[in-house]
C-alpha cells in the first residue's frame, strides 16, 4: 500500500490501488471517515452522513476481489450536495422550511454515481436553496474554509468545497446556477467544472432551473473528467438533457492546446471587479497556454449587460420561491434571500421576458465569438472568499462586487466553464483562473485545465 493517506488520493490513484490489490474500498473509506471525525466538527461540511457507506464499501471490496468492478468509480468515496435528491435522505436545501422526510428517488446524477460504483459518504451543506455565495444557511449554520477557518468556502456548494479541500474523499457533486461550483472550487483550491447546460440531467428542477447545472468538484482535472463520465447521460425525467451517447471524458484530455485560440477576457458584459492577485493568476495562466502553443490575445465579445440580465433572472426566481411559502413562515428564511425576493416581487412579466430574451442573446453573442476563439480565459472570482462570520449586507450589490461577477455570464450563455487552481496568494488562500469554451465543447475546457494543472498543481490541506 502507498505511504500516502488514502483520504488524500485522487480517484484515479484509488482505482489503481484497488485493481492491484494494494488497497480496499473499505480501507479507503475508513481513512476518509477518520478525517471527517477529526476535522468536520470545525468545518461543518456535511448536512448528513450516510450510515450505509460501509456496507457499500464492503460490497465494492468484494467486487474488486473478484475482478468485477461495477464501473469507473467503484469504491471511490463521493459526496452529494443537499440540493440534489439522494434516496433515503431528506433534501433540505439548507432551509428550515423544507420537508424533513426522506425522498424516495435518486436524482439522475446520483443514479449515475451509483451505477459507476461510487460510495456515497453523505450530503454536503449548501446555502439556502443555493441563493448566495457566502457559505452559510439557516438550517446548518456556517461552513468554514480548510485553508483558513476565518473564511467561508464560497458557495453555494459550500460543503462540497470544504469536503474536497479537507480530504473527505476525492469527488464531490455540486450544482451551479451562477458560479456555485466554480466559486467554492476557487476558494478551496479545487477543480470545479460547470458542464454545458443539459450535459448532466437534473430532476427535480430547482429554483434556477433555466441556468443551473450539476457537476464535479475534484482535486484534479482528470478526476473531474472521470466523474463527468459517470454523471452525463440521458434521463427522461429531464426534458432538456442532451441525448448524446455515453463517452469517456478523460479521452483526449492530454492533447494540450497547441493551435487553439484563446481570448483573454476583461469584460464579461459589464465592468467586473478583480483583485491584483486574480489578474496575476490570469496572466500566469495565459503565459502557460501560450508556451504550450496556443494563440492568446485580448478580445472581448460585445455582450449585453449580463449583470442586469442575471439580477432579474436571479431575483425573479427567488421571488417565486418565497411566494410558494405561507406568509407566516417566511421569517424562517435567510434574511438576505427575503431582501432580494422583495426587491424583485413587483417585476412585470414583460420585464422578465425581456431579460430572458437578453439571456438568449448572450448565448448567441458567445457562440459567434467562439467562431474566432476556441477558449476564453478570465478570473473565477473577484477576490478571496467572504469572512465566515460576516453578515450578508446588500446582497444585490454583493452579487457583482464580491460574489459572482465572473461566473454568472456563462450560466446565462449555458457554456462549459472550469475553475482550476493557480497556487496560493500572499494571504495563504488559493488563487484560480476560469476557462470557458463554446457550448458542448466540454472537452476543450478539460484539455486546457489539465495543461494548466500539469504545470503546477495546487496541494490541499493535509493537517
Amino acid at each position: 500500500m502507498s505511504d500516502t493517506d488514502p483520504a488524500l488520493m485522487t480517484a484515479e490513484d484509488l482505482r489503481a490501488l484497488y485493481a492491484a490489490g494494494r488497497l480496499s474500498p473499505v480501507e479507503a473509506l475508513e481513512a476518509v471517515q477518520a478525517r471527517i471525525a477529526r476535522l468536520n466538527p470545525a468545518l461543518n461540511a456535511f448536512a448528513v452522513l450516510n450510515p450505509a457507506a460501509r456496507v457499500a464499501a464492503a460490497e465494492s471490496t468484494q467486487r474488486w476481489a473478484a475482478g468485477r468492478p461495477l464501473g469507473a468509480l467503484d469504491g471511490v468515496p463521493c459526496t452529494v450536495k443537499d440540493l440534489v435528491n439522494l434516496a433515503g435522505f431528506p433534501t433540505r436545501r439548507g432551509s428550515r422550511l423544507t420537508d424533513p422526510a426522506p425522498v424516495l428517488e435518486d436524482a439522475p446524477a446520483v443514479l449515475g454515481l451509483k451505477a459507476a460504483g461510487a460510495v456515497i459518504l453523505g450530503k454536503t451543506t449548501t446555502t439556502e436553496f443555493g441563493w448566495k455565495s457566502p457559505g452559510d444557511c439557516p438550517l446548518h449554520g456556517i461552513t468554514r474554509n480548510p485553508w483558513n477557518q476565518a473564511f467561508t468556502t464560497g458557495g453555494s456548494s459550500s460543503g462540497a468545497g470544504a469536503a474536497g479541500s479537507a480530504g473527505f474523499g476525492p469527488l464531490h457533486l455540486g450544482t451551479d446556477a451562477g458560479g456555485s461550483i466554480r466559486i467554492p472550487a476557487a476558494g478551496c483550491g479545487l477543480v470545479g467544472l460547470k458542464p454545458s447546460y443539459g450535459r448532466v440531467p437534473q430532476w427535480p428542477a430547482g429554483a434556477f432551473a433555466a441556468v443551473a447545472c450539476a457537476g464535479p468538484l475534484a482535486r484534479s482535472v482528470r478526476d473531474a473528467a472521470l466523474m463527468l463520465t459517470a454523471l452525463a447521460g440521458f434521463d427522461l425525467r429531464d426534458p432538456f438533457c442532451l441525448p448524446d451517447p455515453p463517452r469517456d471524458w478523460t479521452e483526449g484530455i492530454e492533447d494540450g492546446v497547441a493551435g487553439l485560440t484563446v481570448a483573454l477576457l476583461r469584460r464579461p458584459g459589464f465592468d467586473a471587479p478583480v483583485a491584483a492577485g486574480g489578474v496575476a493568476a490570469v496572466e500566469q495562466a495565459a503565459g502557460l497556454l501560450a508556451e504550450a502553443g496556443a494563440v492568446v490575445e485580448q478580445a472581448d465579445p460585445v455582450l449585453p449587460d449580463t449583470l442586469e440580465v442575471f439580477a432579474r433572472v436571479w431575483g425573479a426566481a427567488l421571488a417565486a420561491l418565497v411566494d410558494g411559502f405561507p406568509a407566516e413562515s417566511r421569517a424562517l428564511l435567510d434574511p438576505g434571500l427575503l431582501e432580494v425576493a422583495a426587491a424583485s416581487a413587483g417585476m412585470p412579466a414583460t420585464e422578465f421576458i425581456r431579460a430572458d430574451g437578453l439571456r438568449a442573446q448572450a448565448g448567441h453573442v458567445m457562440a459567434r465569438f467562439h467562431q474566432r476563439y476556441d477558449l476564453v480565459l478570465c478570473p473565477t472570482v473577484p477576490g478571496p472568499p467572504p469572512l465566515a462570520d460576516a453578515p450578508t449586507l446588500d446582497p444585490v450589490r454583493a452579487l457583482w462586487t464580491a460574489w459572482a461577477p465572473w461566473t454568472f455570464a456563462f450560466n446565462l450563455s449555458r457554456q462549459p466553464a472550469i475553475s482550476v487552481p493557480m497556487g496560493l496568494g500572499p494571504d495563504g488562500l488559493p488563487r484560480s483562473v476560469q476557462i470557458v469554451a463554446a457550448q458542448y465543447r466540454d472537452d476543450l475546457v478539460l484539455r486546457a485545465g489539465r495543461l494548466i494543472e500539469a504545470a503546477g498543481a495546487l496541494p490541499w490541506p493535509m493537517a
